[in-house]
């Protein structure tokens, strides 16, 4: 997996870093890209050392780490739903990871949270031709966060099932590699 994306990574003419001090984690799943700044969660997959690399990566950036406790990731519970606005779960770690997350940064997002923490776990684009466009875990997955999400008046909404993948711990953002690229590919 690790040598194909890779190999994928470099046809685009992209820049590749790679971690190679051993006692070093970071896993995607724990690395939240605002936009303006980075959260990395500390949890079983990614540990002190992993956070600082990505600092060092990222020095235009600010990089705060936020504790991650009964979750795999901190993408388990949140995520970017569009500029500048945090999709949250509503269980008290959640909640305490927000928390953390305003704290550390000096920066106001806008947050909507739902129900369900699983659900918070969304993919946010914005497509020239589209817009704000959002993926979502469907309403007969989540239907009580699938009404919040409806409230967004201004997004292109496209709800995704994904009972399956979720079996392995798998949410949607766990199935993207999101690359900001001129449309010539």
């Amino acid at each position: 997996q690790v040598e194909g994306m890779k190999r994928v990574l470099e046809s685009l003419n992209l820049n590749i870093v790679e971690m190679v001090d051993e006692n070093a984690t970071l896993d995607g799943g724990d690395v939240l890209f605002t936009g303006r700044e980075f959260f990395v969660g500390l949890s079983r997959r990614t540990n002190q050392r992993g956070a600082e690399i990505l600092a060092d990566t990222f020095k235009d950036y600010a990089v705060s780490t936020v504790p991650v406790h009964d979750s795999l990731h901190l993408k388990s519970f949140c995520s970017m739903a569009g500029p500048n606005l945090i999709a949250i779960g509503s269980s008290e770690a959640a909640q305490k990871a927000l928390k953390i997350m305003q704290q550390m940064s000096d920066h106001r997002y806008d947050k909507l949270t739902v129900p369900d923490d699983a659900a918070a776990n969304c993919v946010y684009l914005n497509i020239p031709s589209k817009g704000h466009v959002l993926l979502h875990r469907a309403p007969e997955e989540y239907p009580e966060s699938a009404k919040v999400f409806e409230k967004l008046k201004d997004h292109m909404l496209i709800p995704i099932a994904n009972t399956e993948l979720e079996k392995v711990d798998g949410l949607l953002t766990c199935s993207c590699v999101l690359i900001n690229k001129a449309s010539e590919l």
